[in-house]
């Protein structure tokens, strides 16, 4: 460089020019060439660097070193050679300015900052991508760790790139960042929160990437698809995005149906409102009916043997109905309703199977089918929820049951009709 430099004087000085403008001009026109040996060097490093490992990289099996091709790992390293080349020889170049050489030698000292610190930031968000892969960490809340690394590069980063520039020590700065911890708790306190409960949620493992939550108070009911150092985000049965601070996954209740998806089966639990005026008990007529119901013609045939066995040893008068044990409609519906239920075969047999008989309310007197289903698709545990009980309302009818429902305007107008048409003939004259 000082041949380069010396050569470059002599012929500006055989061309004629003042002498006073020969080392500013030399300084400019090394400083063009050195500007240029840094762009053909960067070329040339990422044609060597980044081509090259890229055809390697794309006849290897492993999918790590994709990762870093993708977020351009090796383009930012490719930087590296013409910024040192650039600041080993600024200072031959402006070695007779000085303080414009400092002014250059910091600002090239802060672009290595910022250098090292995008390749950092791509070898982080490489290894980010890699790990969320993999089936060890794909439902952990790497996201989270991941963005709190980056932050605290970026203060370091800030940092150096200070001291750098106002010719302070980094301590300087840490001492002043100490002095105002008060505000940065203030300013980072979401973050802060959001690490915490990052940490915990991970550690007890309460939400994972793809679980269904539930919550609330901030009406979000869907699919978790990212949990992040500040939020997580909640994609609705809707396809609308809620985003929840991460924080109150940890300070407020919620539901997870994880528990549920992993069992295998998800729960029916709905109840049939009889009218309980049509309860009464099974005369041997009806009985008779219910011996044709396939499904219950065992137990009503075991069930009567029973009921008569017991009457004839207590000497019990059979005449009327009401006197001794007797079968009831409303008893036999309820054995047919899980007789049913188990002969379904998209009932889970291994869960609990539950028909029983609540209190009885103003809305009637409620059946009610407690099972679970063997799969926890949502249309298919829909569809098979329908079916059973379009074929109970149905099947009500045969046992002598009504289903209860409140009364619509039209059933008032029809028995207003009716009443009149009663009044009107009871009123009407008798014909002689």
């Amino acid at each position: 460089m000082k041949i380069l430099q010396h050569w470059l004087e002599q012929l500006l000085s055989n061309s004629g020019m003042a002498p006073a403008l020969i080392p500013g001009v030399t300084a400019f026109i090394l400083f063009i060439a050195l500007l240029l040996v840094a762009v053909v060097s960067y070329q040339l490093t990422r044609l060597l660097l980044v081509k090259t490992l890229h055809a390697f990289f794309a006849r290897t099996t492993a999918k790590w070193d994709d990762l870093f091709v993708e977020h351009k790992l090796f383009e930012n390293l490719a930087h590296i050679v013409p910024v040192l080349i650039f600041r080993i020889l600024t200072p031959v170049v402006f070695a007779d300015y000085p303080e414009l050489l400092a002014a250059i030698l910091k600002a090239i000292d802060v672009y290595i900052i910022l250098v090292i610190m995008r390749i950092f930031t791509s070898f982080l968000t490489g290894m980010e991508a890699f790990l969320v892969a993999s089936p060890v960490f794909k439902n952990k809340p790497l996201a989270s760790y991941f963005q709190l690394t980056r932050i605290i590069l970026y203060i370091a980063a800030a940092i150096l790139a200070l001291s750098i520039l106002l010719g302070r020590s980094p301590v300087y700065f840490l001492s002043a960042f100490g002095a105002m911890t008060a505000i940065f708790l203030l300013i980072f306190k979401d973050t802060i929160l959001g690490l915490v409960a990052s940490v915990q949620i991970s550690a007890n493992d309460m939400v994972r990437v793809g679980d269904w939550v539930e919550m609330p108070k901030f009406n979000a009911d869907g699919d978790v698809i990212a949990i992040n150092l500040n939020t997580v985000k909640i994609r609705n049965w809707d396809k609308t995005i809620t985003a929840v601070p991460t924080y109150y996954f940890i300070t407020d209740s919620f539901k997870n149906w994880r528990g549920m998806q992993e069992s295998g089966g998800r729960r029916i639990k709905r109840a049939i409102f009889l009218n309980q005026r049509s309860v009464k008990f099974v005369d041997p007529e009806l009985r008779e009916r219910f011996k044709k119901y396939y499904l219950i013609t065992e137990y009503v045939n075991c069930r009567q043997q029973e009921i008569e066995t017991f009457n004839r040893e207590n000497a019990i008068d059979t005449s009327t109905l009401i006197n001794g044990r007797r079968m009831t409609n409303i008893g036999v519906f309820r054995h047919y309703t899980e007789a049913f239920l188990r002969a379904h075969k998209r009932i889970n047999p291994e869960m609990t199977l539950i028909v029983r008989q609540l209190a009885p309310t103003d809305h009637g007197l409620p059946i009610e089918i407690y099972c679970f289903t063997n799969t926890v698709a949502f249309a298919e545990y829909e569809g098979i929820q329908s079916d059973i009980f379009d074929h109970l309302l149905a099947a009500a009818s045969h046992f002598d049951l009504e289903i209860f429902q409140s009364p619509s305007g039209n059933d008032i107008v029809l028995a207003g009709e009716k009443l009149s048409q009663v009044l009107s003939e009871k009123n009407a004259p008798r014909q002689v």
